[in-house]
């Protein structure tokens, strides 16, 4: 008698009892019908057994597949029962639901709790086989590593990429699910660094994003945003064309999330230097601007963060100067009194190209920041941004230092700076007010 039928023998008895317990008592306990369900599971395994790649292969007898734990594929060490019966090795199970939040990762059904019971009769019967085999029981899995993904991530994604190409219920199902799962778990961001696994991540996108559902639109572009995370799949994205364009479509259209989570999507994509270089070549710059000017604040907060980064890279800079976006922050500034902070460290940023000090000086920039040095609800971090770039505009525009030399005379703005600012605004204020004195003395002997 092989192994294989002296296992299914031992089961079909454990089973009987479990079922005469089960039928034939006044009552009986959850772990029994616990046990019983495992033990048909593992019934209808033996059935179809094949043998796992792994260490134990170089035996003769294969590892039943019901010993190994459906998630590592490693022979379990400590197995225990979910809620639907299933069976898993406990470290990696309960690593599973801590990320994904009670829900089986074989039938993705809702787990009714989280509770793991300890299967003994699975737990007995690897103790068994490994005796007569003369394997011994390896030692429980300690800490898990972080970064590797599993079988059970593969198969997820499988799974949903395919739900991906199926109706517009199950794509959103699909779009849902893998959204939570790249922001949850850093190992499943892993899978995406692949231009075939792209396609099918955007294959509800054929007729383009202005047929799709809006819900289903915000969990794509928020999906890629979460898995824009993982600094191996920065590049993969920015190279791949179609995925570009669904972020700059993003950016045109859709709710206000799916605008705001677009431009965040671009702020993380742009932390490599060349890939500030690659997206500033696609156009996407045009239409963070847009968003500044007409988005909501949510949007334009995320909008202004992108561009920060992008214009890191110089011959970003004139980009964004030439579409408009001096005027905008102005405007923003000064009407909508929104995102001062933010805005003035971009404006501080653009302000070391030419491009932008011409037209800081165009849309008259000047006295606009000497009213801001003024206000005393201003914060510390903005004046410094605004005596910076009245710094570079004094010693790059000439034609502006009068209107700066008239304001101090009049108000003494930037000699209460250099008393009363922090070391940085100090240092600008002072570097102003000494060529002022010095235009000021050669006037006099002229």
């Amino acid at each position: 008698m092989s192994n294989n039928q002296e296992q299914t023998f031992a089961l079909k008895d454990k089973l009987r009892e479990l079922v005469n317990t089960i039928v034939e008592g006044d009552d009986f306990n959850l772990h029994a019908a616990d046990e019983a369900i495992t033990a048909l599971s593992v019934l209808r395994d033996l059935k179809s057994s094949a043998s796992f790649s792994s260490k134990f292969d170089r035996l003769s007898v294969p590892v039943p597949p019901q010993f190994r734990c459906p998630i590592s594929g490693l022979i379990m060490t400590d197995p225990v029962i979910l809620a639907n019966g299933q069976t898993y090795d406990r470290p990696f199970i309960q690593k599973w639901l801590n990320e994904v939040h009670r829900e089986c990762p074989q039938t993705q059904h809702v787990l009714s709790h989280s509770i793991l019971s300890p299967n003994y009769l699975v737990q007995d019967m690897i103790s068994r086989w490994c005796k007569e085999h003369g394997v011994e029981l390896p030692m429980p899995v300690g800490e898990l590593d972080n970064g590797e993904p599993t079988e059970a991530h593969k198969y997820r994604l499988r799974s949903l990429l395919h739900k991906l190409s199926l109706s517009a219920l199950d794509q959103k199902e699909a779009a849902r699910e893998l959204r939570l799962l790249a922001k949850q778990m850093p190992p499943f961001r892993t899978l995406f660094g692949d231009s075939e696994v792209i396609k099918k991540l955007l294959s509800p996108l054929s007729k383009g994003v202005a047929c799709i559902d809006p819900e289903l639109h915000e969990d794509l572009i928020t999906a890629v945003l979460n898995l824009s995370i993982d600094d191996n799949n920065k590049r993969v994205f920015v190279e791949d064309e179609k995925l570009i364009t669904f972020i700059i479509d993003s950016l045109k259209s859709g709710t206000v999330q799916t605008k705001s989570n677009a431009a965040a999507a671009i702020f993380s994509l742009s932390a490599p230097d060349i890939n500030k270089q690659i997206i500033g070549k696609t156009g996407a710059i045009k239409y963070l601007v847009d968003l500044l000017e007409k988005g909501h604040p949510s949007s334009m907060k995320d909008a202004a963060s992108a561009l920060f980064n992008l214009c890191i890279a110089h011959e970003n800079k004139a980009k964004t100067v030439r579409e408009g976006v001096v005027q905008v922050i102005l405007s923003k500034i000064i009407v909508d009194h929104v995102l001062v902070d933010e805005f003035l460290a971009l404006l501080a940023l653009l302000s070391s190209h030419s491009k932008a000090v011409a037209a800081l000086g165009s849309h008259g920039a000047v006295p606009f920041f000497m009213d801001i040095l003024r206000d005393s609800n201003i914060s510390d971090r903005s004046k410094e941004n605004c005596v910076a770039i009245l710094y570079i505009i004094f010693f790059n525009d000439k034609t502006k230092r009068k209107e700066i030399r008239d304001d101090e005379i009049s108000n003494g703005t930037l000699a209460k700076l250099a008393e009363c600012g922090t070391s940085r605004a100090k240092r600008k204020a002072c570097g102003i007010l000494d060529r002022l004195k010095i235009a000021q003395s050669s006037k006099h002997t002229t």
